[in-house]
């Protein structure tokens, strides 16, 4: 059953608009409550770091890690390529959260302030509301929306997401954490038919429902995990038991 709604630990209310208590965003063009600091001048270096993480948001829709880009750059340690984060952090160009590998945002995807303030005092805020259901635990056979699945409906403002969401997945398990994708956490879905290699996806295996990154070779599906303690899942072509639920397009999470 579905709780009332001014009782969900991941909203509050706020000038009749349901809005969230802190969000940790993936694949968004949303923003953070701070102040944006007067961009400084780049090296060459900073500068070939901000395209990396440019190019690899816009190809996988997240940012590398710091193994990942200490590799594509020839670094000799991981401790490199983070001392360049940080000075890009500094500069006001990404902001970092701590304790994640892909935890780096670009602040030039942030609107400014009176920008954000023009939009949440316009009239036509309340259209850009949604009510996503929060999907539980999925049976197999039927569809992952179908009524005895939902377990709560969320009201979220349309502008936290890239891509429209139809439905909320609550995370369960720590395969995905170095991708910033925590046990409880709710990831925002968009159903699909097809999808590209390195983004994040929400399949059905069977009895159940996973969230992995995605990567196809030839006829070979492999549901990729983000944690080394965790096994890539590899689909066979003939794999009846495998079907596509849609992309991950943002994700929230409660800090109470």
């Amino acid at each position: 059953m579905a709780e009332n709604q001014n009782k969900q630990p991941y909203t509050q209310i706020k000038t009749n608009t349901l809005a969230l208590k802190d969000v940790l965003y993936k694949n968004t063009d949303c923003f953070y409550e701070q102040r944006k600091n007067p961009m400084l001048k780049l090296t060459a270096r900073q500068e070939q770091i901000l395209n990396l993480i440019k190019d690899a948001i816009e190809n996988t829709g997240f940012p590398p890690t710091r193994a990942e880009i200490a590799t594509e750059l020839g670094f000799r340690s991981v401790n490199a390529a983070e001392e360049h984060l940080q000075a890009l952090a500094r500069k006001g160009v990404i902001e970092i959260t701590p304790g994640i590998s892909r935890g780096i945002r670009l602040r030039d995807q942030m609107p400014r302030q009176n920008e954000r303030d023009a939009h949440m005092s316009a009239p036509s805020t309340a259209l850009l509301q949604l009510n996503l259901p929060l999907v539980g635990r999925v049976a197999a056979g039927s569809p992952i929306l179908a009524l005895e699945h939902i377990e709560a409906t969320y009201q979220v403002d349309a502008r936290l997401f890239s891509g429209k969401p139809d439905f909320l997945l609550k995370v369960r398990g720590m395969s995905m954490r170095d991708a910033g994708i925590l046990d409880g956490d709710l990831l925002a879905v968009k159903k699909a038919d097809s999808v590209k290699n390195g983004q994040i996806i929400v399949a059905r295996l069977g009895d159940d429902v996973t969230v992995k990154r995605y990567r196809k070779t030839g006829a070979l599906i492999e549901l990729l995990p983000e944690n080394p303690e965790f096994s890539p899942i590899k689909v066979k072509p003939d794999d009846d038991g495998f079907a596509l639920e849609g992309l991950a397009v943002g994700l929230l999470r409660s800090w109470t």
